[in-house]
């Protein structure tokens, strides 16, 4: 658990240079992580490692457990003497080094790891089959995975009847044996490389926050394999509800995410299994595990499965304390951020005090020149993570051009700016610094920052605009530019303000 003040860096792996469509778990993620550890840094926090939708969102996935294929590292299969350099040179990027792929990507992973399974010996499969065992969501999204494909990749629900009724198709599966072996060896693959990826991080005192969405697509292994758990017309196999929020600070449509909702008596009934399994997952993935949209777990904005807006809407009492007493029960040593931003109510308030997790802050969004909003660093209280802005913020130079004239010149403010002119500066920006240190000096344990804002990007470098389906998901920085990071500003930051980190820390976790 967090005991110490320390400082975190944002940046999913997909945004990580390198040769292939998206950024992969390998040698430019090692150098990251010394990179880092260089500048003081206890935690890199990235996005979900999960399967992402055809707009390259990890947040409305196909499955809550699996790993994204596109994130493998071919050359760690060459390694292996699975691949050959020259399948591994087909593998590379022909497009702009600035921007993921994800379609390219997958494409070209799941060409290799086929011709890399045709490879296995009969050890090999030994350890197929003992992760299988270890894992036991690993059958159902592999069934799932090779139905899907046998279905041209239609959602479940299209699917002849005898394999979109879950048990029927887990009778019959015999016959697709051999491809729910190839869909079990990629995901072996996958936490293979990520297992060897967080050992050396952990080794050189970097530390992994990892993010779990709330919700899981309608086309998931998850919904298709425990339909009883979920929101869902049993005869027509259609949400009754789905998820989304009322119009916020992003949109004044509201946000319209489609996710079926959680039957929540139904996982009552069944002990929070699902849950449980869900977070001892993640838990061993992470040191520190973000649960997003965490309001919803006291009450949730359900809206009718035909809306065409969030607008249409009303809030459902979720589950509480209850689940997190079940999941203290069973991990005692979960260690668990809650994302607590959005619409605000008492109910939340007291769910987050009574589960003693740390909240959110977002400098971005405390700016109100005639307010006094908790996102105001002298507000924020010692058990939190503050942040420059999130995955789903502008960048803070981007922010700092796009905002009102009265909230910048506040913030610039507040936030003790002695220059005159508070765009000069491009990469040293001394205004963005000024917001920066302000966050750095606040009395909360944890504060992070995205690798955008540390090499002073403006908006065209934002990783996503929530609200809308199109320029998301797809930034990725250069070597050049992170080599170009002023690493000496972030040491003496993370020192002065007594968040930089060493392995001669005692006091660290």
């Amino acid at each position: 658990m967090q005991s110490v003040r320390t400082a975190g860096a944002l940046l999913h792996l997909s945004s990580l240079p390198g040769p292939f469509a998206v950024g992969v778990m390998g040698r430019e993620a090692e150098l990251f992580v010394l990179q880092l550890q260089r500048m003081g840094f206890h935690y890199w926090q990235v996005l979900p490692l999960c399967p992402v939708d055809d707009t390259g969102s990890p947040y409305c996935s196909c499955s809550a457990n699996a790993g994204n294929l596109a994130l493998i590292d071919p050359r760690r299969l060459m390694e292996e003497g699975l691949l050959t350099e020259r399948e591994v040179r087909e593998s590379v990027y022909p497009g702009s080094v600035y921007a993921a792929d994800y379609a390219f990507a997958l494409r070209q992973r799941l060409h290799v790891l086929r011709l890399a399974f045709s490879r296995l010996t009969d050890d090999d499969k030994d350890q197929l089959t003992l992760f299988a065992q270890q894992n036991s969501w690993v059958a159902d999204h592999a069934l799932y995975c090779a139905l899907k494909g046998k279905n041209g990749e239609k959602p479940w629900w299209e699917w002849p009847k005898e394999e979109a009724v879950y048990e029927t198709a887990k009778q019959n599966a015999a016959s697709l044996q051999a491809e729910i072996d190839f869909h079990v060896f990629c995901q072996f693959v996958f936490f293979k490389q990520y297992r060897s990826l967080k050992a050396f991080a952990n080794a050189h005192g970097v530390f992994l926050i990892g993010d779990m969405p709330i919700y899981v697509s309608r086309d998931s292994a998850d919904v298709w394999s425990n339909l009883r758990l979920f929101q869902i017309n049993k005869r027509t196999l259609a949400p009754k509800k789905v998820a989304g929020v009322p119009p916020d600070y992003f949109s004044a449509d509201g946000q319209l995410w489609g996710n079926p909702l959680y039957d929540w008596a139904a996982m009552k009934d069944d002990g929070y299994r699902w849950w449980v399994a869900r977070v001892a997952h993640a838990s061993k993935l992470f040191d520190r595990v973000r649960i997003d949209h965490f309001r919803a777990f006291a009450s949730y904005w359900a809206v009718p499965f035909d809306s065409e807006t969030a607008k249409v809407g009303a809030w459902q009492k979720g589950p509480g304390m209850e689940l997190f007493r079940t999941i203290r029960a069973a991990l005692p040593q979960a260690d668990i951020i809650a994302e607590d931003l959005g619409v605000f109510g008492e109910d939340v308030v007291r769910l987050l005090r009574d589960t003693g997790f740390p909240g959110m802050r977002v400098v971005q969004f405390g700016f109100d020149p005639n307010g006094d909003s908790t996102h105001l660093p002298h507000n924020y209280p010692k058990n939190c993570v503050a942040y420059l802005g999130t995955h789903d913020n502008n960048t803070l130079l981007g922010w700092l051009w796009e905002a009102a004239p009265a909230e910048r010149a506040f913030a610039l403010r507040y936030c003790c700016f002695g220059g005159r002119e508070w765009g000069e500066g491009g990469y040293r920006s001394g205004s963005c610094r000024a917001i920066i240190e302000t966050v750095w000096k606040s009395a909360a344990d944890t504060a992070v920052i995205a690798v955008q804002d540390m090499c002073g990007f403006g908006r065209d470098a934002r990783m996503n605009t929530p609200g809308t389906s199109e320029d998301n998901w797809s930034f990725r920085i250069s070597a050049d530019a992170l080599a170009g990071i002023d690493e000496g500003y972030y040491q003496e930051i993370n020192s002065l303000y007594r968040r930089y980190y060493s392995p001669e820390r005692t006091d660290a976790t």
